[in-house]
């Protein structure tokens, strides 16, 4: 259960208060008038309803009033399933997480600006199903095929290069990974289905031409985006503090400087029936991209169910108006008739 207004919860301290407060007025009063009248007197003067009408009229004023706070605070309880037909674009992104997407040529690192090109690519998408690869030696699914953009962005932020540490690129198991999560959802989908391969071509180790023959006749068509400057950057090495501790440096004891391969990205697009994009500046972005998949076939996802908390508050209310009519409807004079 939850509520919509809780703050209006507070309002149930002035039960116990009125319910106090009445039997104190009241018992004040009866003590007042018990010193000028006798109590079988006031009995038979007494017209008004009798003393159970009294109190079933007091008990069902309260409890009408207890529901009215309660529908007020609105509160939420069970599921309400909503289905909705959507049309957009299947789009799987493959990011490589390498040690040398921490290289600093790109603002503020190809990493991090990789990642909010991506986040910009999903304000802009609308009906469109985005999943996740991360891919360095190996490759491994980091988010589904989801409309949910707010629980992708939850499974971009924590990924880093700590995360699948590797030196190599490795381009293949990227694209079989790909092709197994297109598989889970091809019944559900009949539009353009895009492979977007976000790296910056460096040290790719396995052969990609098979996998990449099996991507086409999947009918998946593979984008490249390539992070990074041709004249490249260094590699810092932090601590766990965030604190620099020099910078990446080969077998001979060299700074190692990251240069971005466009060679295999620009191959991989070519042959995949995609376009590649390079990003070599942090103003540069994935707008190019982003028009390309305004252009694209749409498809009807199967239908989607989105489950929310079902409003209550009408049958609350509903049941403190019976309970006020019902009080209302006791009758106000006593119908026993004054003994002689």
């Amino acid at each position: 259960m939850i509520w919509q207004e809780i703050s209006y919860l507070w309002l149930l301290v002035i039960i116990p208060l009125l319910i106090a407060a009445t039997f104190f007025i009241k018992h004040r009063l009866q003590k007042k008038i018990s010193t000028y009248f006798s109590e079988n007197l006031l009995e038979q003067l007494y017209v008004g309803p009798s003393k159970w009408i009294r109190n079933f009229r007091f008990i069902f004023g309260v409890i009408g009033l207890t529901l009215v706070i309660i529908a007020l605070a609105g509160p939420k309880i069970g599921t309400e399933v909503r289905e909705v037909q959507r049309k957009g674009v299947d789009v799987m992104i493959a990011l490589d997480v390498s040690l040398s997407m921490k290289a600093e040529d790109v603002s503020p690192n190809r990493l991090d600006k990789a990642k909010y090109e991506i986040n910009r690519l999903l304000d802009r998408l609308k009906g469109d199903r985005v999943g996740l690869i991360v891919f360095t030696g190996e490759a491994w699914l980091q988010s589904p095929m989801t409309m949910d953009y707010s629980a992708l962005r939850l499974y971009l932020n924590i990924v880093d290069t700590d995360q699948m540490p590797s030196t190599t690129t490795n381009f293949a198991s990227a694209m079989s990974t790909s092709i197994r999560a297109f598989e889970a959802i091809e019944k559900e989908s009949k539009g353009a289905k895009v492979l977007l391969i976000i790296s910056d071509g460096e040290d790719f180790g396995e052969p990609f031409e098979d996998e990449l023959s099996r991507v086409k006749d999947a009918g998946i068509s593979v984008y490249t985006l390539g992070i990074g400057t041709i004249e490249g950057g260094t590699i810092p090495i932090y601590d766990s503090n965030k604190r620099l501790l020099g910078y990446k440096r080969d077998n001979s004891g060299r700074v190692v400087v990251s240069k971005m391969e466009t060679g295999a990205l620009t191959r991989i697009a070519a042959k995949g029936d995609g376009d590649f994009y390079q990003i070599q500046r942090g103003s540069e972005g994935v707008d190019g991209f982003i028009q390309k998949i305004d252009q694209l076939e749409k498809g009807e996802f199967a239908r989607q169910e989105y489950a929310d908390f079902k409003n209550q508050y009408q049958y609350l209310a509903a049941g403190g108006l019976f309970m006020w009519i019902l009080g209302l409807l006791l009758p106000t004079r006593s119908s026993k008739k004054m003994k002689p």
